[in-house]
């Protein structure tokens, strides 16, 4: 596995309100030596927290401690500004648009799997119920996004 061509370690935004899933989504980066030092993940728990940090506002607005995602897991049902309206946000701004947002969420609602996609989620993911599955999942998924597929190099931020 190597680091993305600037040699820093690959940054996952965690759009999440739930502690527990929280806990296991760091966990499936940080407990496996592959990930560990290649992967920063950063955690919020609201999409309107979510946005600010995309467009450098407030306590995010320095870009040494608020560094671009490569990639964002997105839960559906998040407080103040719902997943779908923080996609919808992402996907319509130049400078956010080519990152990687990926539906991570217990919805199985095929409304909610239509909506995602047509607003421009690059997958759709159902958290599983056990937690090695759970974690199995994370890792695979970052892996792909992170070391496997080849992205844009117009990696512009705010």
């Amino acid at each position: 596995m190597v680091y993305p061509a600037n040699g820093k370690p690959s940054v996952i935004l965690l759009v999440e309100d739930n502690p527990a899933d929280q806990e296991i989504m760091k966990m499936a980066f940080n407990d496996d030596d592959e990930f560990s030092a290649k992967v920063l993940a950063i955690t919020i728990e609201n999409g309107v927290e979510a946005m600010e940090y995309l467009n450098r506002k407030g306590e995010y607005s320095d870009s040494g401690s608020s560094p671009r995602p490569d990639l964002i897991l997105l839960d559906i049902n998040i407080p103040l500004m719902d997943g779908k309206a923080v996609l919808k946000e992402i996907k319509s701004k130049s400078e956010l648009k080519n990152i990687p947002v990926v539906m991570f969420t217990s919805s199985e609602n095929e409304k909610d799997i239509v909506e995602s996609y047509a607003l421009g989620a690059n997958a759709y993911l159902t958290k599983p119920d056990e937690i090695d599955d759970f974690v199995w999942m994370i890792q695979s998924t970052g892996f792909y996004w992170l070391f496997m597929a080849k992205l844009s190099s117009n990696r512009e931020f705010g």
